[in-house]
């Protein structure tokens, strides 16, 4: 018998036993050891996401583990193997799918969500998701692959080029993890944020931040930029003085990116749009070649992952770590480990 974290209602988790799946074809069994939380599994800890998540919900989509057992017809893996999972399981017959567009599919299976997760110490995926990973990349930091590919996808979907101003509004995880990657693509990257620990740790990765209670954003992007604006803006925060932040530095055909899940519509400066020909792109998920760039960026170090790990807890302290979340800005990533190896740690 093993144990998993499961949502039970709004604001209440519980540890559970679980009984594991034997792997049927085409499935893998894999021994989950890091696994991340991030903003959509907090979102469905408040209860936001009941219309979608079908508790008892095993939680968890940023992962990092090894292969224990493969079902019948599974070729190339083998047990010992170290993994992440790209959690999407889509229709292929759907017109987003037959457009190319699976990581978008209208009837997307997003494991973690709609289905069960990896916060469990042993979990059966499809062998169709697996991303290899190299022996010489720590599990725990292999466990930030999957926000890694989002930021990946994002500056892609923003077409970030050499030499470009970016701002980035909002410095949490995945608004560092975007600037990182943004600057490996070669742009000039700024990062506006509240939190001042955030801004810290911005800083001591190399980043310019600033804070839009005390700094003149736009006067800091007008001197910055010589007065043109900056070419692209990636939309983070998830609020709506962030929407304003990221549609207000943006120069003549500049590229606003939205990021974050605003749960309710915003009002938005469409004068703006017009009079500059911005244009405002979606970024959502990731697909493939995505995840491996991201495996290479954090495993040569170019995205110095670990420095967003805050703390690692066991698996039965899973529901406290949502708690701590909460809290916001001197937290940044938490990971769950599933191994029993570690009775919680700070990093």
């Amino acid at each position: 018998m093993t144990l998993a974290v499961r949502y039970i209602s709004a604001r209440t988790l519980d540890t559970a036993p679980a009984e594991p799946s034997s792997p049927g074809p085409g499935e893998v069994e894999l021994a989950p050891a890091f696994v991340g939380i991030c903003g959509t599994d907090l979102h469905i800890f408040h209860g936001d996401m009941d219309a979608r998540v079908a508790a008892p919900a095993v939680l968890g989509h940023e992962m990092s583990g090894r292969v224990v057992r493969v079902g019948p017809g599974v070729e190339g893996w083998q047990p010992g193997d170290a993994v992440t999972v790209m959690p999407l399981r889509w229709d292929d017959t759907c017109p987003a799918c037959r457009a190319g567009h699976q990581h978008i599919c209208q009837r997307l299976d997003f494991i973690g969500i709609d289905s069960p997760g990896a916060m469990q110490q042993r979990w059966t995926v499809p062998a169709s998701t697996l991303i290899r990973l190299p022996d010489t990349l720590p599990l725990d930091r292999a466990a930030l692959v999957e926000p890694t590919a989002v930021a990946v996808h994002d500056v892609g979907r923003a077409k970030v080029t050499e030499g470009e101003k970016v701002v980035v509004v909002g410095g949490g995880p995945v608004g560092i993890l975007i600037a990182l990657v943004a600057r490996a693509a070669g742009a000039d990257v700024r990062v506006v944020e509240l939190s001042a620990h955030r801004r810290l740790l911005a800083e001591e990765l190399g980043l310019t931040a600033w804070d839009p209670a005390d700094d003149d954003v736009l006067a800091l992007v007008g001197e910055w930029t010589g007065g043109a604006g900056a070419d692209v803006a990636f939309e983070v925060s998830g609020a709506a003085g962030g929407v304003d932040t990221a549609v207000d530095v943006l120069g003549v055909r500049g590229r606003l990116c939205l990021v974050a899940i605003h749960p309710r519509p915003r009002e938005i400066n469409l004068h703006r749009f017009f009079w500059r020909e911005l244009t405002l792109i979606g970024a959502r998920l990731y697909d493939r070649s995505d995840f491996e760039r991201a495996v290479a960026l954090v495993a040569d170090g170019t995205i110095a992952v670990g420095r967003l790990i805050s703390k690692v807890v066991p698996l039965t302290e899973a529901p406290a770590a949502f708690e701590a979340l909460e809290g916001g800005g001197d937290v940044m990533k938490i990971l769950v480990d599933c191994t029993g190896d570690t009775q919680g740690a700070d990093v």
